[in-house]
């Protein structure tokens, strides 16, 4: 019988990004029943999940993976719009007056953007391009606002597309300014569990005249499978003072100024 071909660094990663997702999506495995699921030895496994600890991805216990509750909430759209809801309205506030009438915006497909719709709204003569079929429906019905949404493969988890399609329209566009999030922030860098959103970030950064940052106090101090540059492609970053210390000196130290927003407390 021949000797079963070593897979290759990227076929290994691709098994790691399936095993982080089914975990998330289950919110514990015992680590056994992964080996059977995705075919390897149990040795394979537990090495696959050292590597997903280590990069603070999920929390591998006696016998079991266990994912973080914010990476599952990451992975659910309907979970994510209301994550950190107060930090992301105080941080829309805090961005609102920067866009201007008759300008283009970039928007990716963080939920962390939504609260911004109602200030847009009143806005005349603003062009919104975005690959969220959920912002881009919330901003449909806006008469000053010119909606384009980037069409490419539909992503159901994350209500968005993604793809060559996308980022050869975002190629053809020049944006006044982007407004972006991120899935995981470390020491400055920054992280998102699926290459093909990486993609679509890049691509919209390039497109852009410059770009904010805006993200909670959730994102940080945890990675993803892809990285895809720092925080210094971007003109600030905007947070809530929830955000680690060492986090904020981190994008300090790249040169990065970054804006603490107080969020307000609920209604009783």
């Amino acid at each position: 019988m021949p000797a079963r071909t070593r897979p290759s660094q990227a076929a290994v990663e691709e098994r790691r990004e399936a095993v982080l997702r089914y975990v998330a999506d289950h919110g514990e495995t015992r680590i056994d029943d992964l080996a059977r699921r995705f075919d390897v030895s149990l040795m394979t496994m537990h090495r696959d999940l050292d590597d997903l600890a280590g990069r603070h991805l999920l929390r591998k216990e006696r016998g079991r993976a266990v994912a973080f509750p914010a990476l599952t909430m990451e992975t659910a759209t309907r979970f994510r719009e209301n994550s950190a809801l107060a930090a992301k309205n105080a941080l829309c506030t805090a961005v609102a007056d920067r866009i201007r009438p008759g300008s283009t915006v970039l928007m990716d497909d963080s939920t962390t953007l939504f609260p911004l719709v109602p200030a847009l709204a009143r806005l005349d003569q603003l062009t919104v391009v975005t690959n969220s079929v959920g912002l881009a429906q919330r901003l449909g019905s806006a008469p000053g606002v010119n909606v384009t949404l980037l069409g490419g493969r539909y992503r159901g988890d994350f209500n968005s597309c993604t793809g060559p399609a996308v980022t050869r329209a975002l190629s053809q566009l020049h944006a006044d300014l982007a407004l972006m999030s991120a899935t995981a922030v470390l020491d400055g860098r920054l992280f998102h569990p699926l290459n093909d959103y990486v993609e679509v970030k890049l691509a919209m950064l390039a497109s852009a005249e410059q770009a904010l940052l805006l993200a909670d106090h959730t994102k940080f101090g945890k990675t993803a499978t892809y990285a895809y540059g720092t925080v210094a492609d971007y003109r600030a970053v905007i947070t809530d003072t929830g955000t680690p210390e060492a986090e904020l000196a981190a994008i300090r130290d790249l040169g990065v100024p970054v804006e603490t927003i107080e969020p307000e407390e609920p209604a009783p």
